[in-house]
């Protein structure tokens, strides 16, 4: 039976809609009839009723109707549903023929016109003889009609017209012909609707009265007719839930017919046409679940329906087309709105019927392998062919149609059927079916998620087109999956998969691939059993010297035979013998690592890297070269390996080799790539590539496994000479950064920064190389990446003879120092201003060239220092000025030509002394009473928080214009910061707490940081909280950076926080120098702990 047999038919899937003939338009010359038809059948929404029209010519001869039965008492059916019954309803037989005539009411030839309308009409009736087809007129019309009433004479006439066509007032319609036509048309629609529906329920009601006349015993093929043809005629009807009553009504009596294998597969047929309409009825109802349940109950009651065990596979076949079907009735579901779900969805149903169609392929191969070999041919003549080319009833054999006996009328025929059904399915394109369904299914689980499932079929299709003889396409789905199944490390299915690619690349004689597949399946991942890897690696070998590899096992021989002549041509091409095979993705049986020593190496350091290769094949293997590419291809050279003698490349199975490359650096390298050359330079070179440092697809997960077992195993391990491959880590990359700089950078400087000073920083650079450092530069200043407005606010220079202004940059680059021999130390002083306050990050860098050796290799070495100090800068002092009269009373305004006087106050916010060297006021309206201001302050010495103040007496000019302000004028202030770095009090030794009447030592550290000969004075003032012992007054000398300790006894008096004796140091040299600052780092007070009582052991034992 052909494979278009099992499809089901056009008129079983399609929406049942009633059927309307339209007569009397003339749609191809007529312009008015044709823009009626266009109304009715083009762009019709939704919303429309649904009506299938078809234009007829008036003479159109109908399908007659066969003579009403009056008994069934001696009636045998021939079978169940007859094969063009749903199409003669569907498209033969209408429920309405509507003609179509041109008639105004004011027709001159109104006699003539209306019984030429009557014997158009007469002759519909005559070709519907015996149907209860409704028949209705339409006048066409130029005007449009008055409303019903106001037009008498269009009333008379339509009466009339009436009587003479013998229509009822409901059958006649008038259509005008204006612009308004498609909103008549809709109307007229729906007038033709009603007339179906009351054609349809006139055939329920005709097939329904049969009932009565039948019986159980030899009627049981008409009842279930007759139900479906009931569910049927509701469906054209529009009344699905009668209609899905009536199905289900048929399904149920369709399983209740006795069943042999004569009519099992009618029944099979009929009752796969009833679920079709029941399962696609509940999808249209919004139930889904009903469908499943009704698919799956039919499912059970048919799978064991198997019928003839020589024609098994036409069973296997129908299960699959009932799972198709029903998989493309979910899907056209769910295009409507249905939401599916991952565990529920069409896919499932396609591959189970790709499941079925598999069942159905071994089945057909089964049975029919006794005609491939005996040669057997179709029969003559041909038992399939029947007169009229088609069967009288869905489900029948074509050589005994009508027949429903349990025995077969004639054996022979029925041999000789089911021998034609056998040759007719032996040349049925399988692998093309099931394909179809495999792919179908794959595009519903691409489309819910399921990835597993997807890469599964996706194997099942790589193997059907492996049988249908199309390699391409299988080994194309088969790389594919592969790679989901390397990540997922299912090893079996892996094996399995390449073993087919494998002998889809032999039988393409396809080298690239074949070498490939058969490295995989040597390599760790694969599970097949020594023997075969032995033979998959001499067939290796066998390519790689040039020669024709063994067939593989499971080969059709005669596409074994084809194989063999194509790899014959492909050995006699002298080009395209090196191949690339990038196995970074895939597991072969050549492993690669190689890691670099260090994840950095300074640039005055030799690059160490390891190369480890390992082979997993059954038997030892040559090759000939390994070489590393690195991103500076000048490198390359220093890497690598060739073999020089017979034994120094072999790599053993199991045994891990490992290659020590080491060169010098030049620039930064950041990947490499590791190729391997394997093969002989007489027959055919794989070169193995790595992708970065080697590892492949099994590798991750490989060392993850590695680290978790080195952790439970400890540190047992340690003493073992053998390398561990899997715990052999791989380093990728390594970062080459500048030698390290033998040079020390000092900073020396008097925090914080005041404000708009010209604040000095000592840089020092003293060389420890062992060789002249050359081109010694500096770059000196604000530290890049800030914010924004720091550098607006912050000027850099080396020239102390001038301020600095907007002019000088926030950082001085590259400043040039010369040459530092070894051992030699350079000074600069750098200043910086910065008028706004705040933190402030300063960078000193350093850089210079040296030259160096390598491995006796000479090089040039740039090297660099940097150094940062971070600066608070703060306000020095603040000014206030106010007018006060010369009774130093507060005025917020002055008089003219009356003095007053202008006082300023400096309060100093400086945590350093502060030498006001001049002030000045310069007026510009004002006069002074004075001949010449001389300032008040000069060099005046303000300490922290201390406040100088000045007092002007000044008068204010009549002024001639009338504005009531005037300018007094500017106040200037020139100051610095009292250097004093003579003497610091480096730390002093003192204890946390002291006790009354108990010693309690304390030491002072002076520490001499000029460069004279310092001579000290110092005396310690009494306390009556203290006595003590040591030198209460001396004089000494403290030689440059040398340090001086003085050593007191102090005997605490009371208990408590108490005053500590006050130590006062002085400079005879230097008057100047501000003893206040280095108060700050002496101590003022201790707390003393009271007498302890002592215990005797006396006390103790009472206690």
């Amino acid at each position: 039976m052909a494979g278009s047999q099992w499809e089901l038919p056009p008129e079983l899937c399609c929406r049942p809609m009633a059927f309307v003939a339209l007569t009397g338009l003339d749609v191809v010359y007529n312009a008015v009839h044709r823009a009626i038809w266009d109304a009715f059948c083009a762009n019709r929404r939704a919303d429309r009723v649904p009506i299938s029209f078809k234009v007829l010519p008036g003479d159109h001869e109908y399908p007659k109707c066969r003579t009403k039965r009056t008994s069934y008492e001696w009636y045998i059916p021939k079978g169940i549903l007859k094969t063009g019954w749903m199409n003669k309803h569907l498209n033969l037989v209408p429920a309405l023929v509507v003609l179509f005539y041109e008639l105004d009411w004011d027709d001159p030839q109104w006699k003539e016109k209306q019984s030429e309308c009557a014997t158009k009409v007469e002759i519909v009736r005559t070709s519907l003889q015996g149907r209860n087809t409704k028949v209705a007129v339409v006048l066409i019309q130029k005007k449009t009609p008055l409303p019903p009433g106001e037009d008498l004479v269009a009333s008379e006439r339509a009466a009339a017209l009436c009587n003479a066509c013998d229509l009822s007032g409901k059958s006649l319609f008038v259509l005008p012909h204006t612009d308004h036509l498609v909103g008549y048309i809709i109307r007229l629609e729906n007038a033709f609707y009603e007339h179906a529906q009351t054609y349809y329920y006139t055939e329920i009601r005709r097939v329904k009265s049969h009932k009565e006349f039948l019986n159980k015993t030899t009627h049981q093929l008409l009842f279930v007719r007759h139900q479906f043809k009931i569910a049927f005629f509701s469906e054209l009807k529009q009344d699905t839930q009668n209609a899905l009553k009536y199905y289900r009504t048929a399904y149920s009596l369709v399983h209740e017919l006795r069943a042999h294998e004569t009519n099992m597969l009618e029944i099979k047929t009929m009752a796969g046409f009833i679920n079709y309409k029941i399962c696609r009825l509940c999808f249209q109802h919004n139930t889904p679940l009903d469908a499943i349940a009704q698919f799956r109950k039919h499912i059970d009651l048919c799978k064991k329906k198997i019928g003839s065990a020589e024609l098994a596979f036409e069973h296997t076949a129908w299960m699959s087309k009932q799972f198709q079907s029903f998989g493309e009735l979910f899907d056209e579901a769910i295009k409507l709105g249905l939401t599916a779900i991952q565990t529920q969805n069409p896919g499932f149903y396609y591959q189970q019927a790709a499941c079925y169609s598999q069942d159905r392929k071994l089945q057909a191969q089964q049975l029919c392998a006794v005609i491939n070999a005996s040669g057997v041919s179709l029969p003559t003549p041909d038992p399939l062919e029947t007169p009229t080319g088609g069967l009288d009833f869905y489900g029948q054999r074509p050589w005994r149609q009508g027949h429903q006996s349990i025995d077969p009328p004639d054996p022979e025929k029925e041999k000789a059927g089911i021998l034609a059904l056998q040759i007719k399915e032996r040349d049925v394109p399988h692998s093309e079916l099931i394909i179809a369904l495999l792919s179908n299914a794959v595009a519903q689980f691409k489309k819910y998620k399921c990835p597993r499932m997807k890469s599964h079929l996706m194997v099942q299709m790589g193997e059907e087109y492996y049988h249908a003889k199309d390699y391409t396409k299988a080994l194309k789905l088969l790389d594919y999956v592969m790679c989901d199944y390397r990540t997922e490390r299912w090893w079996g299915l892996l094996t399995a998969i390449l073993t087919t690619a494998l002998r889809c690349a032999y039988l393409m004689a396809n080298v690239k691939d074949y070498i490939t597949y058969s490295m995989e399946l040597l390599g760790r991942a694969s599970t097949l059993r020594e023997e075969q890897k032995s033979r998959i690696e001499k067939n290796l070998i066998k390519v790689l010297m040039n020669e024709v590899p063994d067939a593989e096992p499971e080969c059709d021989p005669s596409s074994s035979t084809a194989a063999a002549s194509l790899w014959n041509d492909r050995m006699a091409l002298a080009g395209s013998n090196d191949f690339t095979i990038e196995v970074q993705d895939y597991v072969p049986f050549i492993q690669c690592k190689a890691r670099f020593q260090s994840p950095s190496f300074h640039v005055d350091q030799p690059i160490q890297l390891q190369v480890f290769v390992r082979a997993d094949c059954p038997h030892p293997v040559r090759f000939n070269k390994l070489a590393v590419s690195l991103s500076n291809q000048e490198y390359n050279q220093w890497c690598v390996v060739e073999s020089s003698g017979q034994e120094n490349m072999c790599l053993s199975p199991g045994a891990t080799r490992c290659y020590n490359f080491s060169f010098v650096a030049k620039t930064e390298d950041v990947g490499k790539k590791i190729e391997v050359m394997l093969g002989s330079e007489t027959g055919r070179c794989v070169f193995l590539s790595w992708r970065g440092a080697g590892g492949d697809a099994a590798s991750t997960h490989e060392a993850l496994q590695a680290i978790r077992s080195l952790r439970h195993r400890g540190r047992g391990t340690e003493g073992r000479q053998e390398l561990d491959w899997d715990s052999l880590t791989i380093q990728h990359s390594t970062m080459i950064i500048s030698r390290v700089p033998k040079i020390s950078v000092q900073l020396s400087h008097q925090p914080p920064a005041l404000n708009n000073e010209m604040y000095c920083i000592n840089f020092t650079v003293q060389s420890q190389e062992e060789a002249v450092a050359r081109d010694v530069k500096l770059t000196a200043g604000l530290k890049p990446g800030q914010e924004a407005n720091l550098s607006h606010t912050t000027y850099v220079t080396l020239n102390s003879s001038k301020v600095c202004d907007d002019s000088d940059p926030a950082l001085l680059p590259d400043i040039p120092l010369g040459d530092l021999n070894p051992g030699e130390k350079m000074e600069r002083c750098v200043y910086v201003k910065c008028v706004s306050t705040g933190q402030r990050v300063f960078l000193f860098h350093v850089a210079y060239t040296i030259d160096t050796t390598v491995e006796g290799q000479q090089i040039n070495c740039k090297c660099h220092k940097d150094e940062t100090v971070n600066i608070e800068t703060v306000v020095p002092f603040e000014v206030s000025v106010k007018f006060v009269s010369t009774k130093f009373e507060p005025l917020d305004r002055v008089a003219v030509d009356i003095p007053f006087l202008l006082m300023t106050d400096l309060l100093s916010s400086s945590p350093w002394p502060i030498l006001l060297a001049t002030s000045s006021l310069q007026l510009v309206t004002m006069t002074s009473k004075t001949a010449q201001l001389h300032s008040q302050l000069e060099q005046v010495v303000l300490q922290t928080g201390e406040c100088a103040s000045e007092c002007f007496c000044l008068q204010c000019p009549p002024v001639a214009n009338s504005s009531n302000t005037v300018a007094t004028g500017q106040y200037l202030i020139s100051w610095r910061r009292t250097i004093n770095n003579t003497i610091n009090v480096q730390k002093v030794e003192l204890p946390s707490f002291g006790r009354v009447r108990e010693s309690l030592p304390v030491r002072y550290h002076i520490e001499n940081r000029t460069a004279l000969v310092q001579e000290v004075e110092m005396a310690v003032e009494p306390s009556d909280a203290f006595m003590f012992s040591g030198l209460k007054q001396v004089r000494l000398r403290i030689l440059p950076g040398s340090e001086q300790q003085m050593l007191y006894n102090y005997y605490p008096l009371m208990a408590g926080y108490q005053t500590l004796p006050q130590l006062n140091i002085s400079l005879p040299r230097c008057p100047t120098t501000n003893t206040h600052t280095l108060r700050r780092f002496l101590p003022q007070r201790i707390f003393v702990k009271p007498q302890g009582r002592q215990l005797d052991d006396a006390s103790i034992a009472a206690a």
